[in-house]
């Protein structure tokens, strides 16, 4: 969902900037925006970690002198560390949950924040807008998907969400959050080659019948981060194919 997200904002006419763990999925991604004539630059960085993340967004502002606009999508599962359903998870695989989604958001968002409000602001009084990357099962849980250090993390964006829009809004500054189903992506592998999720997410996400398109984040992404979403603040927008309005299936 990151690169369809950075992709699309390059194609309405945003300057991009990357930032991911692994130089050569920068590379790649600013590759393929490059040739489709969009302004990108990116930096290698774990967003788990404050220094590096301090400098990747320092790069950032050097390179484009300010920051009108954040997606946060760093995240994933922490299954492989000990994450599951409660009584069956170790503490270490509940702070890893934490870790690789709470924390990421939290680094990337106050970043971001501390640029943004001492910026001027542009059209509307906007000094920028922050859109975070939360998942249905944070509110709409479901017994077949049972990562629930995961869940929770997931939880705490969503709270930092609306406390940081309730702050922030005089300031000119919007957050929001987009909360996914079943989506398309690397992330989504084993689910995406489990014959009882696949027909989970047919049945659960009537909209999308299946798996949702990961290019749905996209559009998404640059609806928030621009002047279409200006008067929008403090929302978890269900990208879910109707997830989270639909029956359980039996």
């Amino acid at each position: 969902m990151a690169a369809s997200g950075a992709r699309a904002l390059a194609a309405s006419g945003a300057s991009v900037f990357i930032i991911a763990r692994k130089p050569d999925t920068c590379v790649r991604l600013a590759d393929a925006i490059e040739a489709s004539g969009g302004t990108v630059s990116w930096a290698q960085a774990d967003l788990t970690d404050e220094a590096q993340t301090e400098a990747a967004f320092a790069k950032c502002v050097e390179e484009f002198g300010r920051i009108d606009g954040l997606f946060a999508v760093a995240g994933g599962s922490a299954r492989r560390f000990g994450d599951g359903p409660v009584e069956a998870t170790s503490l270490d695989g509940f702070r890893a949950a934490l870790d690789i989604n709470a924390i990421p958001a939290f680094l990337a968002a106050r970043e971001s924040l501390r640029v943004m409000l001492e910026q001027e602001p542009r059209t509307g009084g906007s000094r920028g807008a922050i859109l975070l990357m939360s998942s249905v099962l944070a509110e709409s849980p479901a017994r077949l998907f049972a990562t629930h250090g995961y869940a929770a993390s997931k939880g705490a964006i969503n709270a930092l969400t609306r406390t940081m829009a309730a702050r922030y809004a005089p300031d000119g500054v919007r957050v929001n959050t987009v909360a996914p189903g079943l989506v398309a992506t690397p992330m989504s592998e084993r689910a995406q080659n489990d014959p009882e999720s696949v027909a989970y997410a047919q049945r659960k996400q009537p909209l999308a019948r299946g798996l949702i398109p990961a290019e749905a984040a996209g559009d998404l992404a640059v609806f928030f981060l621009s002047d279409a979403s200006l008067y929008i603040t403090g929302e978890v927008i269900s990208l879910d194919g109707g997830w989270s309005v639909t029956e359980a299936p039996t």
